[in-house]
């Protein structure tokens, strides 16, 4: 996590850092993510992966965490994949995601992985899967996300 608090060497386009290899996820200015204490472990053409260390700040009060954090990693990911395919200028934001929980998240290291299901020219739909430390299925989710031109 330690990477996500340096200085990020360029916050701003990340498609051209990106694009001259000098740029790395880490590398990417992302308060949401430093917040909730997150980060993406891996990305490529169409895949991300998001990693959480579970800790007692991200516990409901029963004691498992809580389902918008694994909501959070299955989003960002989502992101992260589409991002990855988008063209210079484009940016994606969540229309809908539809998440199955199938177990708690209790201790150790949790993962998300999405992939691009479909990509359009105007919407993508993403699959996460979000794993604990045993890659035991936690949760699934669907996701539907609309492709803008940066504003």
């Amino acid at each position: 996590m330690e990477a996500l608090q340096a200085e990020r060497p360029y916050p701003g386009d990340r498609r051209s850092a990106a694009k001259e290899g000098k740029c790395h996820m880490s590398d990417i200015e992302h308060p949401f993510a430093d917040l909730i204490g997150f980060a993406v472990s891996d990305r490529n053409e169409g895949y991300c992966e998001t990693v959480l260390e579970i800790q007692d700040k991200h516990r409901n009060p029963h004691g498992v965490v809580h389902g918008a954090v694994i909501y959070a990693l299955a989003d960002t990911g989502m992101g992260g994949a589409l991002t990855s395919k988008l063209d210079e200028g484009q940016i994606c934001s969540t229309i809908e995601i539809k998440i199955n929980y199938f177990r708690p998240g209790v201790s150790g290291r949790i993962s998300c992985q999405t992939r691009i299901v479909n990509k359009g020219k105007r919407t993508a739909v993403l699959e996460s899967d979000v794993l604990d430390d045993q890659a035991r299925l936690i949760a699934k989710a669907m996701g539907t996300f609309m492709i803008l031109e940066r504003p």
